[in-house]
């Protein structure tokens, strides 16, 4: 049997280290895209939220971590010319740099549009066409809701993401159950139909992304219905916007999903209670 001439052992040998440096650069060409992304979105999420007596806000975001996986999931809030409170929470097509950059279009659009109509149906209608005339590939899904602090009225409108949940200091608690329409960027001349709720004294709205829910190891269905049973908890304990807010963000451990996870939190304090 012939054995191997060194020469061909040197041959292999220089192969291999040339597969390795090429996987070792794609690795570092990998990991400096995810950076990239995570910065880019970071960058785009607000750094504050409006400060409004009685009702308090909290927001967690989770980065997805696994290859490219990092997508275009936003949370927002916002003071409207009128007083109200703007609270927008979506989630862009995609896991990419493009992707991060498109939702900081719609976050945008979504914030310069409402300084003319703060009506949610008319918004997401407004921004749909706005993202159609750019003349992108990528659509978001988006839930808009307009929060009167005074009344606790807060009007809703949906497009294609998933419901909100709600309770209420009694315990009670559920999903919205709303019409919606298409995601934002898919349709020209959309309409949004608007739902109206109601956020009562002691009680929580949970704004999410499907990061949250659902995974291969959950459901969307038992995704949210676990979230409205932290809600409902933590309605009659009298805790506080940002502890449901983190028990709910780490509750998307067990979704074992491989996405951005976000998550909204509006309380409304209770006068009669101590927390």
């Amino acid at each position: 049997m012939p054995r191997k001439r060194p020469q061909d052992d040197d041959e292999l040998l220089a192969r291999l280290r040339s597969l390795t440096a090429q996987a070792r650069e794609r690795a570092e060409y990998q990991r400096s895209q995810v950076e990239l992304a995570v910065a880019l979105q970071r960058g785009m999420l607000p750094r504050d939220l409006p400060d409004t007596p009685r009702v308090h806000l909290a927001v967690r975001y989770a980065p997805a971590t696994y290859g490219l996986n990092v997508g275009g999931d936003w949370y927002d809030a916002f003071t409207l010319p009128d007083g109200r409170i703007g609270l927008s929470i979506g989630d862009v097509q995609g896991h990419n740099i493009e992707a991060a950059a498109f939702m900081g279009q719609v976050r945008a659009g979504l914030r310069a549009l409402a300084s003319v109509s703060g009506e949610p149906g008319e918004l997401l209608a407004r921004t749909n066409d706005l993202l159609i005339s750019l003349g992108n590939d990528l659509f978001a899904t988006c839930t808009f809701m307009r929060l009167d602090p005074e009344t606790g009225t807060l009007e809703s409108a949906r497009a294609g993401h998933i419901p909100v949940v709600w309770a209420t200091a009694d315990g009670k608690s559920g999903i919205g159950e709303d019409e919606g329409g298409p995601p934002l960027g898919i349709q020209p001349g959309t309409e949004y139909p608007v739902t109206r709720f109601r956020l009562t004294a002691g009680g929580m709205f949970v704004l999410l992304t499907d990061g949250v829910v659902e995974g291969p190891s959950m459901s969307l269905e038992e995704g949210l219905e676990q979230v409205a049973r932290l809600a409902g908890i933590a309605a009659v304990a009298g805790l506080q916007a940002h502890a449901l807010a983190a028990a709910v963000i780490k509750g998307a451990e067990q979704v074992g999903h491989e996405d951005d996870a976000a998550v909204l939190v509006v309380g409304h304090d209770d006068p009669d209670r101590t927390a």
